[in-house]
């Protein structure tokens, strides 16, 4: 939700005692369904079309066993898979205001990447194909609303900066 006019979850939101009036507002440019709870059905629906899971074309040496990946590669997700999925990066993003149906938006890239970022996922061609559009990732100009809006401290501006670089 929105707390004096700053995204943030209410659960972490400290409020200092004795501090002035404070105004709790729904998450911004987002449908409301009542009171403070907002639609995020075209959030989540962004979210799943990057298909964030991981994707094989070869299949498991043994089905059932687990996919390993080194210490290194697995440090390279770190920034990535700590997103909850909160929308308080995404309602902070001009370009997603005013794109709300065709940007993806910082939290469904974030994940993107994650998944194009991660070594044991064998779809990183396809997965950059999808997204490699003027309005699904181009339309973020690196405000970086969404840095400063993440109650976790991720910066989703650097990872869709990473797939713009991969996009080359």
């Amino acid at each position: 939700m929105n707390i004096d006019g700053c995204n943030g979850l209410a659960c972490l939101t400290k409020i200092e005692e004795g501090s002035k009036e404070t105004t709790i507002t729904p998450l911004p440019h987002m449908f409301v369904i009542k009171d403070l709870v907002v639609d995020m059905t075209n959030f989540y629906n962004q979210y799943k079309s990057i298909e964030p899971w991981l994707k094989r074309k070869s299949p498991a040496s043994e089905p059932g066993k687990e996919i390993l990946q080194s210490k290194k590669d697995r440090a390279k997700l770190d920034g990535m898979y700590e997103c909850i999925l909160c929308a308080c990066c995404s309602t902070s993003c001009p370009s997603y205001w005013w794109n709300p149906e065709s940007y993806l938006g910082p939290a469904a890239l974030l994940h993107a990447n994650r998944w194009i970022s991660d070594s044991r996922d064998e779809y990183t061609k396809e997965r950059l194909e999808a997204i490699d559009d003027e309005f699904k990732l181009y339309r973020c100009h690196t405000i970086l609303n969404c840095a400063r809006a993440c109650p976790k401290g991720l910066n989703p501006g650097k990872q869709i900066a990473h797939i713009k670089q991969l996009q080359r």
